[in-house]
């Protein structure tokens, strides 16, 4: 089975210093020889301090920036060598939510206006039929359609959040990558997000790139987890089992400061 999203060897390094004449001096590896794949209806979690790289690979994937080295293939189709009628269908077939629900919604667009500006972008459904579609995504995300007339500014952070998921889903996506989608939200409405991602993947086979350094939340949501420190990835597998014995001491102290335990001795 073709994966439907597979990186290999990505590279990804910046400009830390410059000299006096504007030549690079120095570099930042943010991204250093990752691979991972994700099928269809899963969810694999890119898991480590901030820093270490995980932010950059996700937007490496959705070529929001070009690696250095590497390749990127959507159902097996080369993503960096696409043309732009294929780039522009990858970009409704992949979507990312951001990790603040406050800055990522337009406050002067009602919320039927934010999740209807896609469909007129792509013009994918006809204007007479967007508002159908508009109270369809508000009712999938546990929002009554009569919220599409308020402002952004209206609703409670875990609202605002659900928003953005709906925003996400509008143009029916098939990847949905996931960048620290509940960090700006309590524990409860955590709890509630991740319930609601964990339906809309099993309706709609999403597959979701999950970034998080919440272990705890990668356990709730994630089937494959990638642990990744300086830009590298030091540990991969089944979610369960990396959790159940960590190998890595790096992954072991995460695991220790996650959940209150000790590190595993080698």
């Amino acid at each position: 089975m073709t994966a439907l999203l597979e990186a290999k060897n990505l590279v990804k390094h910046f400009v830390a210093k410059r000299s006096v004449f504007g030549r690079p001096t120095s570099y930042v590896k943010a991204v250093d020889g990752v691979s991972f794949s994700v099928n269809a209806g899963e969810t694999l979690a890119l898991v480590g301090e901030s820093g270490c790289g995980k932010s950059t690979v996700s937007r490496l994937v959705l070529r929001l920036i070009e690696p250095d080295q590497g390749e990127v293939r959507f159902e097996g189709r080369d993503l960096l060598n696409m043309g732009a009628n294929e780039l522009r269908a990858f970009r409704r077939d992949a979507q990312i939510i951001f990790q603040d629900p406050y800055a990522s919604l337009n406050p002067r667009m009602t919320v039927g206006q934010i999740l209807a500006e896609p469909l007129a972008l792509h013009d994918l459904v006809p204007n007479r039929q967007r508002r159908e579609r508009v109270e369809e995504l508000l009712r999938l995300v546990g929002l009554e359609p009569r919220s599409a007339r308020r402002y952004a500014h209206e609703f409670s952070g875990g609202q605002r959040q659900r928003i953005a998921i709906a925003r996400a889903l509008v143009l029916k996506p098939r990847l949905v990558v996931l960048d620290e989608p509940t960090s700006a939200l309590d524990r409860s409405v955590q709890a509630q997000i991740i319930d609601l991602l964990r339906d809309l993947q099993r309706r709609h086979r999403l597959a979701y790139l999950f970034i998080s350094h919440d272990l705890k939340l990668v356990r709730a949501l994630s089937h494959e987890i990638l642990v990744m420190k300086d830009g590298e990835i030091v540990e991969a597998g089944a979610t369960e089992a990396v959790m159940a014995r960590p190998r890595h001491f790096y992954t072991q102290t995460l695991m220790a400061a996650a959940f209150d335990l000790a590190p595993i001795s080698e």
